[in-house]
């Protein structure tokens, strides 16, 4: 077994007789997209169908190019060393994808490529395209093998396999993944669903255990990744239940067998949430390498932590009426590209042509976009834009190739200023309109409800270059052993990022009579990425939280448990350390007239 120095390996589970799982492993974070945030590593699964009967050995759902020295062995043993006709099922389509299928079509197999129309089209693009380098400056990247054929699948289609197996592919197309292709072995009742009920989880374990195990993992990958598209999602779930599925091995993470119908309920329910949104947000992209992608999928996780909907359009395969219908709907629109020989890509410029003619000037805009050596895109977006009258939610970004782990969360908590700009609007409106009275505020539970005490507390946590604050109140003990806490914390909190499971933080109490202060640093308007702790002198927790010495006391904390309750997430963690600042002070309380706000 071949492993990386990344600790990068490929095992193998024998499905059936004559079917094989291979699964990459990869115990490291492998990008900084935010998909990977909870920093659990990764998998990547692929299927082996072997030859016989006269039909050619059937690969679905290769990996990318990460894991190709530990996967190519891994295929060649699988395939008894043998040179022969491949068929490659491929599920989407993007740089990395084909970076492997470039060493694949090196290894002298006769490979075929089964592709949805759209991943035909892509793949096109894609083969014999390199990234830019320095102007003048010759690519030092190896020769490019001859693109194989390619067999198109336009509509639902069927692969004959050997040992009178059927391989059922569904075209899957969604604004993120355009090409995207699903497959479904009949007789196994297996659905190799490729991104769709995926976790970014190292195991070795073929399947998870059961739905709670891994559910947090699949939360976060829907969050960053399913949400902006989730009227997509549902359909294809929709479509997936007519199928007699035993086992769902998505693209990354364990197996599902035993509660696959209980996971198309989660996705159906968290998908909810966005189909009921009052305000939505239009964001239209087009991605050559996948980093203008990325930052769109930052953007949106950060407006969909506030509860405003993002619909995500990718510009090279939306239809014009679409496009228009997006846009008139749209209580706000964010526009991204990237930079390509100096130029914004066909599609972009055909979008933005129709958001001048077709967009409200009431509604904010946003524009984003990444480059190699020059950034004409993002420059051209946004002049068009401001002389067409139109105003910004955000100064535009523009950032040179992908984005690490500090500018995504600057750019999650840009999203999610902006579209609590749009939820402050919306609720001035709603007010004006109501003659200055809220009925919520004057319910009798509501105002009961506000009587309800907390003491007043700043949760502080770090998680390597990154650091969180917020001032909480809704502050419990919930265990004695193990002595533990639980703190809720308000979804559009920057800081909730950072408090998944195992992450820790520190509960600094506030003291009576010296909080305010305390309290001005943390309730302040930070801009997005802007440092929580500047001009503070801290101290640090055993595990390296930050302390504030102005408190009565302090407690560090490990999470354990995260239950969704509304509009917040309650955190449940296990107190390892503590210690009292000030042992004859008392702790400020929180005071409040209604349950309606804080």
């Amino acid at each position: 077994m071949t492993t990386t120095a990344e600790g990068r390996r490929t095992i193998q589970y024998a499905i059936d007789p004559g079917v094989v799982s291979l699964r990459g492993l990869s115990p490291q974070r492998l990008r900084f997209e935010l998909e990977y945030a909870l920093e659990r590593g990764s998998t990547a699964n692929s299927v082996l169908f072997e030859a016989g009967d006269g039909c050619p050995a059937v690969l679905v759902h290769p990996p990318g190019a990460a894991y190709r020295d530990v996967f190519l062995p891994a295929l060649d043993e699988a395939l008894g060393g043998k040179i022969q006709p491949l068929r490659v099922v491929v599920g989407h389509v993007n740089p990395n994808r084909v970076a492997l299928l470039h060493a694949l079509a090196e290894t002298g197999h006769a490979l075929t490529l089964v592709t949805s129309n759209a991943g035909a089209k892509l793949l096109k693009e894609l083969w014999n395209q390199r990234k830019p380098g320095a102007p003048g400056q010759a690519s030092a990247e190896p020769s490019i093998p001859e693109i194989p054929p390619l067999e198109v699948i336009r509509h639902e289609d069927t692969l004959t396999l050997a040992g009178d197996r059927e391989l059922t592919l569904l075209p899957s197309p969604t604004p993120r993944w355009p090409g995207g292709l699903l497959a479904f072995e009949t007789s196994l009742g297996l659905l190799m669903s490729d991104k769709f009920f995926s976790a970014h989880l190292c195991t070795s374990d073929w399947a998870e255990a059961n739905r709670s195990s891994t559910e947090e993992e699949r939360r976060h990958f829907y969050d960053c990744l399913m949400a902006p598209m989730a009227s997509q999602v549902e359909a294809l779930v929709d479509r997936l239940e007519e199928l007699d599925i035993r086992t769902i091995a998505p693209g990354h993470g364990p197996a599902i067998e035993g509660s696959w119908r209980s996971l198309f309920s989660d996705y159906r329910r968290w998908g909810e949430r966005h189909q009921k949104a009052s305000l939505k947000v239009t964001l239209l992209f087009a991605s050559a390498y996948g980093n203008t992608a990325a930052i769109a999928d930052a953007l949106a996780q950060g407006v969909n932590r506030t509860g405003v909907r993002v619909n995500s359009l990718n510009c090279e395969f939306t239809p014009a009426d679409d496009l228009i219908a997006a846009i008139h709907e749209a209580d706000a629109v964010l526009i991204g590209s990237p930079t390509l020989g100096g130029h914004a890509p066909t599609p972009i410029v055909s979008a933005l042509g129709t958001l001048l003619s077709e967009g409200d000037r009431s509604k904010p805009v946003g524009v984003f976009g990444s480059f190699g050596w020059s950034g004409e895109a993002v420059d051209l977006l946004e002049t068009k834009l401001r002389d067409g009258g139109f105003s910004f939610g955000f100064d535009p970004i523009r950032i040179k190739f992908s984005p690490d782990a500090t500018k995504l969360k600057e750019l999650e908590e840009t999203g999610t200023r902006f579209a609590r700009q749009l939820v402050q609007s919306q609720r001035r409106a709603q007010r004006r309109s109501a003659g200055g009275l809220s009925e919520s505020r004057s319910d009798p539970a509501i105002l009961a409800l506000g009587r309800v005490l907390g003491s007043l507390c700043v949760l502080t946590t770090r998680k390597g270059e990154l650091s969180g604050a917020m001032v909480a109140s809704w502050v419990s003990q919930a265990s004695f052993s193990p002595p533990g806490i639980t703190v809720a914390v308000a979804k559009d909190r920057a800081v909730e990022a950072l408090l998944h499971k195992g992450d820790c933080f520190a509960l600094n109490v506030l003291a009576d009579g010296r909080e305010t202060e305390v309290m001005k640093q943390f309730l302040q308007p930070f801009d997005p990425g802007a440092d929580r702790f500047a001009g503070l002198t801290l101290e640090e927790s055993p595990s390296e939280q930050p302390l504030l010495p102005q408190a009565l006391a302090w407690l560090e904390g490990s999470v354990k448990q995260r239950m969704e309750c509304g509009d917040h997430w309650l955190i449940y963690a296990e107190v390892s350390h503590g210690g009292i600042f000030d042992a004859a002070g008392t702790t400020a309380v929180h005071q409040r007239r209604s349950g309606a706000n804080y």
